[in-house]
């Protein structure tokens, strides 16, 4: 595992349909310099092997597959999540108080004890449609209602864009995770997230944790894609 005095911000995102692809890109990367994150595509293809390799790699690993259920079931599957050795993983905070508060009290008698973080609202979701779903006010809105939620229920973080990032910070305790996705670098694609942000903006900001990517994963050179995004947030004040 990666020396808990070393505390990488980037969390390489492995959006690959296999575990090969996923291994692939890994040994190209540097678990000192970042962490990886493996969600529903590739742990439903791959499934626990695949954790536990990234793991003998020296990776921590982000588990993100946004658990939304029962308390119960939530609760246990945030236990099995634990005993794999995950870093993070997370649940929806639309799931409510006693799911998340469950899922709490399930991590909390773990021997080993990942950080239980919550997604409020998925990046790719604009205005219009939350109004479609049924939530009403902005994106910004919503993302402070459920990391007030979660907080309270004892999590140890939220996932959020970067755009409410500074109002978070304004209300939650400075060692509340705020982890975010839809980072992309100047000057690079913006691909299917609808609010994003540069690394640098990000982490001025106040965001814990940048999820990354197809700025690293695809481009020629990951590792040196990795280096320059770490150079570029190197010395901005980090909260958590």
């Amino acid at each position: 595992m990666t020396d808990k005095k070393n505390d990488p911000r980037i969390i390489v995102a492995l959006d690959f349909p296999s575990s090969d692809s996923a291994l692939q890109l890994a040994r190209r990367l540097d678990a000192s310099q970042c962490r990886v994150k493996v969600g529903k595509e590739l742990f439903t293809r791959a499934g626990p092997a695949l954790v536990e390799q990234l793991q003998q790699m020296g990776f921590e690993v982000f588990l993100d597959l946004k658990y939304h259920d029962i308390p119960n079931t939530t609760a246990q599957a945030c236990l099995a999540a634990a005993e794999l050795g995950v870093w993070m993983v997370n649940v929806h905070a639309l799931g409510g108080r006693r799911m998340m508060g469950a899922a709490r009290e399930a991590i909390d008698k773990a021997s080993h004890r990942p950080l239980l973080i919550a997604v409020t609202i998925l990046t790719s979701l604009d205005s219009d449609e939350l109004h479609e779903i049924g939530l009403s006010g902005s994106p910004a809105d919503n993302v402070l209602r459920l990391a007030r939620l979660a907080e309270s229920a004892g999590l140890d973080g939220v996932v959020c864009s970067a755009k409410e990032v500074s109002t978070l910070r304004q209300v939650v305790a400075d060692n509340f995770q705020l982890v975010t996705p839809g980072v992309r670098p100047a000057g690079a694609a913006v691909g299917d997230q609808k609010r994003v942000t540069t690394p640098q903006e990000a982490m001025q900001l106040g965001s814990s944790y940048l999820v990354v990517g197809r700025p690293i994963t695809q481009a020629e050179d990951p590792l040196a894609a990795l280096a320059a995004i770490n150079a570029s947030i190197e010395g901005e004040k980090i909260p958590g």
